[in-house]
């Protein structure tokens, strides 16, 4: 090949591929905004799950403390029979508490995709096992709209080592508040697995963000699981030994 020509086609070709590399990294900053957003530094929320069936529905409330991505506890307050219960990540670990048998378990990652507790939410779901920013490639899909609000359309692919549940996650993000308020989860087949749909947004912990989120298996007709937030504080300072396992028996 001719330099001249090469020399047109190399010149042709860089910038496209910067381009490239700031469509994902936009992407990528995306998802961490908006991650971020429902984090905060700290994070204390008050929360009501209504797990819904064709023959039933029940209600669970809990308590959830988080600090950044890597520490989160969520003690169960009701009902009954559950109390007490307790669930603690630290980085990639997870700890269970059973108060009935005094004991604290640890969980295998081979737990993660399972039902959190007969729900429509996994393990991963509940803990942020894994991280939506660090385990995935992201990239930028066409826009989108959800509930009349725009939406960037971002698709995340795991990372080839990244410890995932999913096969593939695609995410609507609010543009003007930068709100996940759509994602569907997909398997490592393709097949679409969960659909989680967030709606009721209003200023929670001084912060604009969707009081209630629906999970809704796409091969369960009439399940869904739906959270509502009823109160949350965000980056009030937490004590350093609160994310321990010494501490799950004791904290109310």
């Amino acid at each position: 090949m001719p330099g001249r020509e090469l020399h047109r086609i190399t010149g042709a070709l860089i910038p496209l591929l910067v381009a490239m590399a700031g469509a994902a990294q936009d992407a990528r900053a995306l998802v961490r905004e908006a991650d971020a957003k429902a984090r905060g530094n700290t994070s204390q929320a008050e929360i009501t799950m209504q797990v819904v069936r064709p023959t039933y529905q029940r209600e669970i409330t809990m308590k959830v403390w988080s600090r950044g991505t890597r520490e989160s506890l969520v003690l169960i307050t009701a009902p009954a029979k559950e109390k007490g219960i307790v669930y603690l990540k630290r980085d990639r670990e997870v700890w269970n508490w059973i108060p009935s048998v005094e004991r604290t378990i640890k969980m295998p990652p081979s737990m993660m995709a399972q039902s959190w507790m007969g729900t429509d939410f996994t393990n991963d779901d509940l803990v942020k096992e894994a991280s939506i920013v660090e385990d995935y490639t992201h990239t930028l899909l066409t826009d989108s709209t959800i509930d009349g609000r725009p939406c960037h359309t971002v698709q995340l692919i795991p990372k080839p080592k990244a410890a995932v549940v999913w096969g593939r996650v695609v995410l609507w993000i609010d543009k003007q508040e930068h709100l996940m308020l759509h994602a569907r989860y997909y398997d490592e087949d393709g097949a679409l697995v969960n659909t989680m749909h967030a709606s009721d947004v209003r200023l929670l912990g001084g912060r604009m963000l969707p009081a209630t989120v629906a999970m809704v298996p796409a091969d369960k007709p009439g399940n869904r699981t739906i959270i509502r937030y009823s109160t949350i504080t965000f980056d009030r300072p937490i004590d350093e030994g609160f994310f321990t396992t010494q501490n799950m028996p004791r904290v109310r």
